[in-house]
């Protein structure tokens, strides 16, 4: 990319100021943004500037830069940065922004460059004579399939050839800009074929009306659907937790022996009745988190003055440390002390299966016991979550 600057001091306007109806816009979309982020609608800020002045001059800047309540070097980096500001000031009637881009340049971009350099100037963003028209090349404007094109404002006009670039030129020169159609400049409709279409031509069938879908039903040429449409997909199942006796979830220990009962009360096809029983079982085992009075869970401590913030760990959100503050564990030295049947506990209790040891709680913990954030950081090269 080029180094972007703003146009010299003899070009730049003393002041700016948006018009009566720009400055209502303006108010309208800063409101748009959070208290505080203001600052995101500088693009659509400096954009109605360019639209309203033709270029973005200095003072446009740190107009909007003070409206949003920026340093204006900030406000400068965004204009440098996105080339769709014109730093420099344009043609009048028409800036004319060539796509060079690989599809058009195949599809002769460069004649259409010749044609600006020999009708407005020969060097990109300089003005013709008398400053109504400029050009620049530009990347691509995303009408590859109509290549070459070119862009005048926020009109793009595609499938160009030099001489139809001249009679363009021409007709903005004269004034008479909006009398040239947009779009391809060839015979076809948008990106579709040139001469007409080549697929899809025949009429597509038309829809059975009402009346005529109710004849062929009473007629008896139909048969009725052997199940329920909403049923015919549905794929057959022999799972407890899709048998519609089974009202309560698996995963509810309580409600397990109901769900026995009604298992053995109403089977599920195609299996036997203590099929789903034993599934039942083993998926209500295999669910329950392991007793409070489990000997492997980590020792707890009374809630000291000051905890430590345990979400400093990577895998432990709010509610994860309520439920570890409601275990007794609130500091990283008991979570760097696990042992691995803890580990396991508190894995099974949280029912994270296997993610302490994926996220490596311990040397997380170990780190930030041992030194806070700055030894975390230096352990895993970033800052803790």
């Amino acid at each position: 990319m080029s180094v972007r600057r703003l146009a010299e001091d003899q070009f730049q306007p003393a002041a700016f100021a948006f018009n009566k109806e720009n400055a209502v816009w303006a108010e309208k979309t800063i409101k748009k943004y959070p208290e505080g982020r203001q600052q995101s609608a500088i693009i659509p800020l400096m954009m109605r500037a360019q639209e309203q002045e033709g270029w973005v001059t200095r003072a446009a800047i740190e107009t909007i830069a003070d409206m949003l309540d920026m340093a204006h070097i900030r406000a400068l980096e965004v204009a440098t940065f996105y080339t769709q500001f014109q730093l420099n000031p344009v043609g009048t009637k028409a800036h004319i922004q060539v796509c060079g881009t690989t599809p058009c340049m195949l599809r002769g971009a460069e004649g259409l460059v010749k044609v600006c350099k020999s009708k407005i100037n020969s060097h990109a963003f300089e003005r013709n004579a008398d400053g109504t028209l400029s050009w620049e090349e530009v990347e691509c404007q995303g009408a590859c399939v109509n290549a070459p094109m070119v862009v005048i404002g926020k009109d793009t006009y595609e499938d160009l050839t030099p001489e139809r670039l001249e009679e363009i030129i021409d007709a903005f020169s004269a004034g008479e800009g909006s009398k040239v159609p947009t779009g391809p400049q060839i015979d076809r409709v948008f990106s579709a074929p040139e001469g007409g279409l080549t697929s899809l031509t025949t009429e597509a069938p038309k829809a059975k009306s009402a009346s005529s879908k109710a004849a062929s039903s009473t007629s008896g040429k139909v048969d009725a659907a052997p199940v329920p449409p909403s049923e015919a997909a549905r794929p057959k199942s022999t799972d407890a937790e899709t048998n519609a006796a089974l009202k309560t979830p698996a995963t509810a220990p309580a409600a397990a022996a109901k769900n026995a009962k009604a298992a053995e009360a109403q089977p599920l096809s195609e299996t036997t009745a203590a099929e789903p029983v034993k599934a039942l079982a083993s998926k209500t085992e295999s669910t329950q988190k392991p007793a409070l009075t489990d000997k492997n869970r980590p020792a707890g401590i009374e809630k000291p003055a000051t905890p430590d913030d345990l979400k400093l760990i990577s895998g432990v959100g709010p509610k994860i440390e309520a439920i570890l503050h409601e275990l007794g564990i609130f500091t990283f030295a008991q979570v760097a002390s696990w042992k691995k049947a803890e580990r396991e506990w508190v894995d099974g209790y949280l029912n994270f299966k296997g993610r302490i040891e994926r996220d490596d709680w311990i040397k997380q913990a170990k780190a930030l016991a041992k030194g806070g954030e700055a030894e975390y950081i230096k352990v895993f090269g970033k800052k803790p979550r």
